[in-house]
């Protein structure tokens, strides 16, 4: 299985529930998000990284991010670098990565929503690159060459506190973890090492490609606020679909919920849309990263 159809196989069950667009009024939306009929790669994705996505893990995994050499190249060949990964986590498309992201921002688009948005939708997955980057894995999930596909892609959920029954798969599946049942991390009290209402800001999502990208983009970017969040927390969905960690939100956290629920269905439901034309494209959304990335190569 390459990491393609990995990724392919999650974003395939991962489609939800959101505020209204135009372009998926018709769409079959039932036919996403169905893990209990996900396929064998599936279902070992989540078991893997419900295990491996510790507290030790992720205070590791930042740390490398933050003290690592990173690579430096445009977001165009960010897009062209990212398109020979497969996702397994994704179920839902056979597409390419850079025809998936273009589809998205293509979609929002023709639906008239504003050039932010539509950037934001053309890069809210080259967290993906994380994949090749090596010494992240090298330093934090002790491995060799590319990283490990748990420490990339999949839903997020927060760690240091409850694991909740919300997350795909449930409470149970992280069973194998070593903060379960842990008496601060995973303890009675379900904010575990936050406070209730601390806003989401403080809290340590899952490492992958959300809150890598998001580390990226938030000091080179002059994207707004609910851009960065859309970025951060697109994968989130106990928390945008399901309705979990509301305990832990400030009123911050609630204006950019309504920004998440809004941009998702572009990023789950374009992805039966047709192929988009690539080369013909990308003067538009050439112009639109220099609007937005006053730098042209960025470090990743």
């Amino acid at each position: 299985m390459t990491p393609e159809q990995l990724s392919d196989a999650i974003d395939k069950v991962n489609l939800l529930k959101a505020e209204k667009s135009h372009f998926d009024q018709d769409k079959d939306k039932t036919q996403f998000r169905q893990y209990e009929e996900a396929c064998d790669r599936v279902k070992h994705f989540y078991k893997e990284q419900h295990t491996k996505q510790t507290v030790a893990y992720n205070l590791q995994a930042r740390n490398a991010f933050h003290s690592q050499t990173r690579a430096e190249m445009t977001v165009w060949q960010a897009m062209e670098r990212l398109n020979t990964l497969v996702d397994e986590s994704d179920p839902d498309t056979a597409l390419s990565q850079i025809e998936h992201l273009v589809q998205c921002a293509e979609a929002m688009r023709r639906d008239g929503q504003p050039r932010w948005m539509q950037l934001t939708g053309l890069i809210h997955d080259l967290g993906k690159l994380l994949y090749f980057f090596s010494s992240n894995n090298d330093a934090a999930a002790g491995g060799t060459g590319v990283a490990a596909q748990w420490a990339v892609v999949g839903d997020t959920f927060p760690v240091g506190c409850a694991f909740d029954d919300r997350i795909v798969y449930g409470r149970d599946s992280f069973r194998d973890n070593e903060d379960f049942g842990h008496a601060i991390y995973d303890g009675s009290v379900p904010h575990g090492i936050y406070t209730a209402g601390c806003g989401l800001r403080n809290v340590m999502l899952s490492w992958g490609h959300d809150e890598y990208l998001y580390h990226v983009v938030r000091h080179q970017s002059t994207l707004p606020e609910e851009a960065l969040a859309i970025i951060r927390y697109h994968s989130f969905y106990p928390w945008h679909t399901a309705g979990a960690y509301r305990h832990l939100m400030d009123d911050r956290d609630h204006v950019m919920l309504r920004a998440v629920q809004a941009f998702n269905p572009y990023d789950l439901y374009s992805k039966s849309d047709a192929v988009p034309a690539i080369e013909e494209l990308k003067p538009y959304y050439l112009e639109l990263i220099d609007e937005y990335f006053p730098n042209r190569v960025i470090r990743w």
